[in-house]
């Protein structure tokens, strides 16, 4: 079978595919080939051959298309064409798109590069978007999103959609229940993966030694419910308002490959914040191997363990092609740029937006926690069970900035104070570490010291302005749920904080 082009971005994570049918013959082969390159791997681990002396850091944005009113575009190949640039990607649904960037070293100012990189391609982009009367806006969830804008018929053309879409319902063998609580409550049926496509994440790439990894990814996994409480973007869905993060519900019920027998097995989900704290990335490919069975056995002609033995890096196209169908929070990536290996945490945990500044905000955040966390001489994941961090993360993701968390030597504490007393300073710490510049590091840390201060995130901005509109206006929620994305348009571009934007 052919095996598709990557994107052209050289840390971007999709691959094209051809539409296909799979036998078991298929799979039978695929799981042998991705045991070969699991050994493989072993031993490349093992003889440390993998670049890491110039660490690199990468950022992914999904966005959304919307029109004049504020409703769903589903004009991305035509946004795309317009566009014209292959930092632009196709996303699952008809109203995404995708902005890769350039990695970046993170000292001195690679988190004003990237800053700089994003307001530049947005701004020409949505100039461009704008002749096809399609607007770009980054949020976790788009508000006017109704059900009807959700199926099949609405997903991207690329055949890898189509693919996983028949993949998964072959593997759950019935349709998806979306059941979702909150304020208010949300229970619908999917019969495809379509109400992924309301998901639009940013993903953080951290570039780091092998015998680093299990540290980075132990400290982004502990972190993950901070992130979320302070960068909550996505309380509504198909009109209800529901978790400050309801994102983070959706994305794990709408590519859930178990029918109901397998959840009460213990099966383990597609969407999956992981069960341990891990003492090598080789634990998180090997689960994969075992746990996981094989969406997309799509096998390459690359003898992976020949490749090696003659002193080349192999590219390891199953167990990362596997890889990229398991949707951890925190993803394990191998990847190979000009000829040489390295090893990535992938944080996928937050959601889009909703300012170029807050997103890069966000980054400084996590960049700088987890490097002070990864430098600590007793780690914090020694003092706190996964289990603890496993609820943090479900309970930020409900609550958004009003959460209550877990945390070593002070207990449960709301989640603003925990950042403003002792995690900003180890962010500070960790920024420092990486040499990012400190004009760059207070600025962006000075955002997230705000949102704490005014309990304000794009999550409460978005509540208090549909609450306001109901309350002072004849609107019903439609229409102020309309009306909030076109102002929430407004302020995104003008590239203020969220914690400024006016509400009334």
């Amino acid at each position: 079978m052919a095996r598709g082009a990557p994107i052209h971005h050289p840390w971007g994570m999709g691959k094209d595919v051809e539409s296909t049918e799979f036998t078991r013959a298929d799979r039978q082969r695929f799981r042998q080939k991705i045991r070969r390159c699991l050994d493989v791997f072993a031993q490349m681990l093992s003889e440390s051959r993998f670049e890491s002396e110039r660490p690199m850091a990468g950022l992914e944005i999904e966005l959304n298309l919307v029109d004049d009113a504020g409703d769903p575009s589903m004009r991305n190949a035509e946004v795309l064409a317009a566009i014209s640039d292959p930092a632009f990607q196709t996303e699952l649904g008809q109203f995404n798109i995708e902005i890769n960037l350039p990695p970046q070293r993170l000292k001195p100012n690679g988190l004003a590069a990237f800053e700089d990189l994003v307001r530049a391609s947005l701004n020409e982009a949505e100039a461009k978007a704008s002749k096809v009367n399609s607007h770009i806006v980054m949020v976790g969830i788009l508000p006017t999103l109704r059900r009807a804008h959700i199926s099949v018929d609405t997903l991207s053309a690329n055949p890898r959609y189509k693919l996983l879409n028949e993949q998964v319902f072959a593997a759950r063998g019935e349709d998806l229940e979306i059941n979702i609580g909150g304020p208010e409550r949300l229970v619908t049926q999917a019969d495809s993966i379509a109400p992924e496509s309301a998901c639009t994440s940013v993903q953080y790439h951290l570039q780091v030694a092998p015998e680093d990894f299990a540290k980075f990814w132990n400290a982004s996994q502990a972190i993950s419910s901070i992130q979320l409480a302070m960068g909550a973007n996505a309380p509504y869905l198909f009109g209800k308002q529901l978790w400050a993060e309801t994102r983070i519900a959706l994305f794990e019920q709408a590519t859930d490959t178990r029918p109901d027998e397998l959840k009460a097995q213990g099966v383990r989900p597609r969407v999956w914040f992981g069960d341990r704290w891990i003492t090598s990335i080789f634990d998180l490919f090997e689960e994969n191997v075992q746990y996981y069975s094989a969406l997309l056995p799509l096998t390459d002609d690359e003898d992976p363990a020949e490749v090696l033995a003659r002193g080349d890096t192999p590219e390891l196209h199953e167990l990362r092609l596997h890889n990229g169908t398991i949707y951890r929070w925190n993803r394990p990536i191998y990847d190979v740029v000009h000829g040489r290996p390295h090893l990535r945490v992938e944080n996928r945990v937050l959601p889009a937006g909703p300012s170029v500044v807050d997103t890069m905000a966000n980054g400084a955040l996590y960049f700088g926690l987890v490097r002070a966390l990864a430098d600590q001489d007793r780690p914090l994941w020694t003092q706190m069970s996964f289990s603890a961090a496993f609820d943090n993360f479900h309970a930020a993701a409900r609550n958004g900035i009003d959460a209550r968390v877990y945390w070593p030597g002070v207990g449960e504490v709301p989640a603003a104070e925990l950042v403003l007393r002792r995690l900003l300073p180890m962010a500070h710490d960790g920024l420092d570490a990486w040499g990012v510049a400190p004009a760059d590091r207070d600025r962006l840390l000075g955002v997230i010291e705000q949102r704490c201060i005014t309990g304000r995130n794009g999550a409460t901005w978005q509540v208090d302005v549909v609450r306001g509109l109901e309350a002072n206006t004849s609107v019903n929620r439609e229409q102020a749920l309309r009306e909030m994305t076109r102002r929430y348009a407004k302020f995104m571009h003008s590239n203020e904080p969220v914690h400024t934007w006016p509400v009334s």
